[in-house]
């Protein structure tokens, strides 16, 4: 069993969905977690199943001030993280480019990609202090093959997934590896955004058609990927695309 024991990580979005998926799965292998969304509720609901071993922390990915917050909670509580997933995202509706607000487009590349700079800013001082470390940034298939009506955001995860290459490429040399998991569309709760339909048997269908594996992506999927890339198992990867997709980007 890969096994984080003795683990301290921070999951951001982990309320629900992918993020939920992962501070489940890290607990399980052993790691103390700080469960962090802008929903306080659900993360709180998340933390308190996992018991001693997790904490809840609300918090907007967007602001920096939260994100500083966020990083001396987890100091704090556990003490300095050995892993941050930069999982929060969010999306726009899928539809013609044109029809997506100056304000939307906003609010998909704060969440989805100024986050990890904020994040970064706070982090990597302290895993340069313990000599390394290991951070997973939550990209996606739309940014390595795209689907229409969804430009504004494949681009957001296009940079997610190309920003995680080049943190790779530079930290290296610290012993900081940097890897970005891409997961296929999940029935979490951005499904019927992504789809621009109604979540109905027909319309998910329309989509599962177009991977290879025949369904949607899960939270288990995400989360053993996400686990196997925090461990000592993957010592020597480093600057990887990670496809969880079921082949749609073949």
């Amino acid at each position: 069993m890969t096994t984080l024991a003795g683990k301290i990580a921070i999951v951001t979005g982990a309320g629900g969905g992918f993020g939920e998926g992962i501070a489940r799965a890290y607990v399980d292998a052993g790691a103390r977690v700080i469960v962090a969304d802008i929903k306080a509720d659900a993360a709180h609901r998340v933390a308190h199943e996992l018991g001693t071993a997790a904490s809840a922390f609300t918090v907007d990915v967007t602001n920096k001030a939260q994100i500083e917050a966020l990083v001396r909670h987890c100091v704090d509580t556990f003490g300095p993280p050995d892993i941050v997933v930069n999982n929060a995202g969010t999306t726009h509706k899928n539809r013609p480019m044109l029809e997506v607000d100056e304000a939307t487009f906003d609010r998909v590349f704060a969440v989805n990609v100024k986050s990890i700079y904020h994040m970064t800013q706070a982090v990597l001082p302290l895993l340069r202090q313990q000599g390394g470390g290991v951070i997973l940034n939550v990209g996606s298939t739309a940014g390595i093959r795209p689907r229409p009506g969804l430009t504004w955001y494949n681009a957001s995860k296009g940079a997610v997934n190309l920003l995680s290459k080049s943190m790779a490429v530079e930290l290296g040399p610290e012993n900081i590896r940097v890897n970005a998991i891409c997961p296929v569309m999940g029935a979490t709760g951005l499904l019927e955004d992504f789809m621009g339909v109604p979540d109905t048997p027909e319309n998910r269908a329309r989509f599962t058609g177009t991977i290879p594996l025949g369904r949607l992506s899960t939270a288990d999927d995400i989360a053993t990927v996400a686990v196997f890339l925090a461990s000592d198992a993957a010592a020597f990867l480093t600057g990887i695309e990670f496809p969880v997709d079921g082949g749609r980007t073949i």
